[in-house]
């Protein structure tokens, strides 16, 4: 034992690095070089001092920082990821400039200016699980910044992190934003927690046909056993939207696990007479589970379903009870061009932006609705087809548009009593376009009794969570629709709906970083740059409030206060009337 004196003190660390530095490097090295350096100029060095902390040491793309209390720590490193949010809206998504950052508060080695110890390393293994434009924290800063830091945290249970003897519970500061739902996505490191119950989640089947008309097909077969999985509560389901982020590329099990928190994936391809699921695999290990083939006749695809489905139920949920094995195999049509008809609707509903695709979308459903009058799945998709048009501005809503929405919605709830989709699709177009929150929140609720894994149902429960004024609950149920499926193209409505909860709960700070993450892929998204523009508004950021108002009024030049209770959700007054005088602060028109 050395008897050397050795400076220790107690402190607060605070790691970060650049999220794909060699990427962005390999793209552009200078123009990468000098906007890290012009960010570490105009806004890491300046917080870091303002919040009373040291830089110990750059590490090319990242640094370390002490602080003596972890009050300060965190709250820079909120104020520095909301700084960085706010630089990237207009930047394109492949040139973003992400910081990761872990904090821990522990005791550490004082050399010659420089620090070490445990209290540096779980710091710096914080900072690899987080996720790009996202902060970790461990249990022991929580503990201690609990009730003084006005900051969103979730917790993500026991995390072994490597190199650190013991397991250490970790919390998040959920700003960082999901991979965007695009083909040839850059992939990310950041590991969700596993859920407490086998996970699972279905990536789509490949068509090994000639004919390409039938890829339709191939994805209602894996979408369909997606939802008859769903409806296990044995299970964690990964979201359809998720899941089909990875169509038409090559993957790597353990990295999809990875980005979508879950145990096992599942892949298959079909052919025009046969269906082949490849694999079943376990993403930790990669170790191949199970794999199977069924043949069948195209006529036979609901038996070829209950085939597949069952088998991997047996797989990996042995103990599932057989009555839910058989309230799965409950179909939803038994006329098969009229389930083709449903699937081409599904695939052009979930083009989402495009008023041209959701035209469509609504006329696929409406035949598909001529040829089995008893589908209760089209009609809740057709009434959601008008919601979708309201919330994007493509219609003005009438009360012709009313009564229809409301004629969808009743048959689609008489004839799907215990159909999920069709009593949350139901809901939502009630509440949002016949504006009936009471029964609409009723039908939800029966959604998510009967299916407890299906993300819509939470994320549409979210909205009207927050149009009754329970924006703490509309807060819980985004969350648990972000887990559901993380890599939702959707995923910009539930993080507006988080920041819309944020605001009427007056912690306008937090509202406009969710509004923030919401506009990240999607910059000219109306509904976004509202909340946006009132959060920053009502936060005093007059100028930011002022910037976002002006892309608001470029894109809706109509948009004034007095036209304003058309457009928007059935608010409560007071609700309104704060959403209101946001943007009245910023700039809105009378």
């Amino acid at each position: 034992m050395s008897s050397e004196h050795v400076e220790r003190r107690l402190a607060a660390i605070l790691a970060a690095d650049v999220a794909g530095s060699c990427r962005l490097i390999g793209i552009d090295e200078e123009g990468t070089l000098a906007r890290l350096k012009a960010l570490r100029r105009t806004l890491f060095d300046p917080k870091i001092a303002q919040h009373h902390g040291r830089v110990v040491k750059n590490t090319g793309d990242g640094a370390i920082a002490e602080f003596a209390s972890v009050v300060d720590a965190v709250r820079c490193a909120d104020e520095i990821q909301r700084g960085m949010a706010e630089q990237n809206i207009d930047v394109p998504q492949d040139k973003r400039i992400e910081l990761r950052i872990g904090i821990h508060v522990g005791d550490i080695i004082i050399e010659e200016n420089d620090i070490f110890g445990d209290g540096v390393n779980i710091a710096v293994r914080l900072e690899g699980i987080a996720e790009p434009g996202g902060i970790s924290i461990s249990d022991d800063a929580r503990r201690q910044i609990r009730g003084k830091v006005d900051v969103t945290f979730e917790d993500l249970g026991s995390q072994s992190l490597k190199n650190i003897a013991e397991p250490i519970r970790v919390w998040r500061v959920p700003y960082g934003r999901a991979v965007p739902a695009v083909p040839n996505r850059w992939p990310v490191s950041e590991t969700l927690a596993l859920p407490n119950k086998p996970s699972i989640a279905v990536l789509p089947f490949t068509n090994l046909s000639s004919d390409p008309e039938q890829d339709y097909f191939a994805d209602g077969m894996a979408e369909d056993i997606i939802t008859a999985l769903s409806h296990f509560k044995a299970l964690f389901v990964i979201a359809r939207n998720s899941s089909f982020t990875y169509k038409g590329r090559l993957v790597d099990v353990k990295q999809v696990g990875r980005e979508l928190g879950v145990r096992y994936v599942l892949e298959g391809s079909v052919r025009k007479a046969a269906n082949r699921v490849r694999q079943l695999v376990d993403t930790s290990t990669g170790a191949h589970l199970w794999a199977d083939r069924f043949d069948g006749g195209i006529g036979d695809i609901f038996d070829l379903q209950d085939q597949v489905t069952e088998s991997v139920v047996g797989a990996i949920a042995p103990a599932v009870e057989k009555a839910e094995i058989e309230r799965a195999k409950r179909k939803p049509t038994e006329s098969l061009d009229a389930y083709a008809l449903y699937l081409r609707g599904l695939d052009r509903l979930y083009q989402f932006a495009s008023p041209q695709a959701n035209d469509e979308a609504l006329r696929l459903f409406n035949s598909a609705i001529e040829l089995d009058s008893d589908f209760a799945s089209a009609y809740g998709r057709a009434a959601h087809c008008y919601a979708i048009a309201k919330v994007n501005g493509w219609i003005s809503v009438t009360a012709n548009e009313i009564a229809e929405v409301t004629r969808l919605a009743q048959r689609a709830v008489e004839l799907g009593k215990d159909d999920a989709i069709a009593l949350a699709a139901s809901g939502y177009a009630l509440a949002y376009v016949v504006r009936d929150l009471e029964a609409g929140a009723g039908l939800i609720d029966r959604a998510l009794v009967l299916n407890s894994n299906l993300a819509e149902a939470w994320s549409f429960g979210g909205w009207v969570k927050n149009w009754l004024g329970e924006p703490e609950a509309g807060i819980e149920r985004f969350a648990r629709a972000m887990r559901l499926s993380p890599l939702d193209p959707s995923l910009l409505r539930m993080r507006s709906g988080t920041a819309h909860a944020h605001f009427f709960l007056g912690r306008y700070d937090e509202a406009a970083s969710w509004a923030a993450m919401a506009l990240q892929d999607s910059p000219g998204y109306q509904p976004g740059l509202r909340i946006a523009a009132a959060s920053n508004a009502m936060a005093g950021r007059s100028e930011q409030a002022r910037k976002l108002m002006a892309r608001l009024r470029q894109l809706n030049p109509a948009l004034r206060i007095s036209n304003l209770k058309e457009l928007l959700a059935p608010w409560r007054a007071e609700d309104f009337s704060r959403y209101e005088e946001g943007l009245r602060r910023a700039g809105l028109p009378e």
